[in-house]
């Protein structure tokens, strides 16, 4: 047998694992499809809540506004801030034009929480797939792995949709006023939101993709921690893709967040650089 066959032959088997692990990936994805199926109309019930304009920034600032009152009195009937806490939530719906888009939403959305249910499935087969690459001890630790990973994606997701998801759409309702209205088309709002559900669980990833390739050899703390200027700029053109300021904002700020957890991480828990030890007075010529 030829080198350039014996160098074929493993690459074709590595195609054939990759083609396995990911028949096994969709097969759950479409299982969890299923059981989010009739979790849709709750996620999209939740997704919207901000279209009322009631969200717990409007509750941080009527406490704020409500002590200025008690504190301040002048101030707080100087600029009317008593309409501010009094403002009522207006009615706001999603708004959908082509026939069957509201069917093609609720397929992306149970999709997208198909996947998220199918995340222990994803990781123990990504798992799989790295594990021949692993020594003995390192394919000991698919418990911690698949648990941690499928929690920080989970917790990504979650940051988004109680943190940062009510900010940006508090700051698109801002901008309403006299003869301007909002007017949300339905396939346009949940496809910004489900895309910034996937990058921010993604983004939560970060500290676990950094120490593997810790522990592969390929990064090291002091390399990590020698480019955090190229990490910042990294984070700014992922965040530069979308099109509002704060938008930019909150994504570059917990993806580069992310990134000094992943320096602490590879620290203590990466693979250490071996210590050269000197040659004894004996051994030197």
């Amino acid at each position: 047998m030829t080198e350039e066959t014996q160098t074929v032959l493993p690459f074709l088997e590595h195609l054939a694992e990759l083609r396995k692990r990911l028949i096994i990936i969709i097969t759950a994805v479409i299982i969890g499809m299923g059981f989010a199926w009739n979790l849709s109309g709750s996620i999209l019930n939740f997704v919207t809540k901000p279209l009322t304009g009631h969200t717990y920034l409007t509750d941080i600032k009527k406490r704020a506004y409500e002590e200025i009152g008690r504190s301040y009195p002048a101030v707080y009937h100087q600029f009317d801030l008593d309409k501010e806490t009094k403002e009522v939530p207006k009615e706001r719906m999603l708004n959908y034009s082509a026939p069957l888009e509201p069917f093609f939403v609720q397929c992306k959305i149970s999709i997208i929480a198909g996947f998220i249910l199918a995340l222990p499935v994803v990781f123990y087969q990504l798992w799989l797939f790295i594990a021949p690459g692993l020594t003995r001890k390192e394919r000991r630790l698919v418990v911690p792995f698949v648990s941690v990973s499928t929690v920080s994606f989970c917790v990504g997701a979650l940051f988004f949709l109680v943190i940062i998801w009510p900010v940006i759409i508090n700051f698109s309702l801002s901008y309403e006023a006299e003869g301007l209205r909002s007017w949300f088309n339905m396939s346009a709002y949940i496809n910004f939101c489900l895309r910034l559900i996937l990058m921010f669980g993604l983004i939560f990833e970060l500290p676990i993709l950094m120490l593997l390739l810790s522990r592969f050899g390929i990064v090291t703390y002091q390399f990590l921690a020698r480019n955090r200027r190229y990490a910042l700029l990294a984070s700014s053109i992922v965040a530069a893709f979308h099109a509002d300021l704060i938008t930019m904002f909150v994504i570059m700020a917990p993806l580069y967040m992310m990134y000094e957890i992943s320096i602490w991480l590879v620290l203590v828990f990466g693979k250490k650089r071996a210590v050269a030890v000197p040659d004894g007075p004996g051994e030197t010529e």
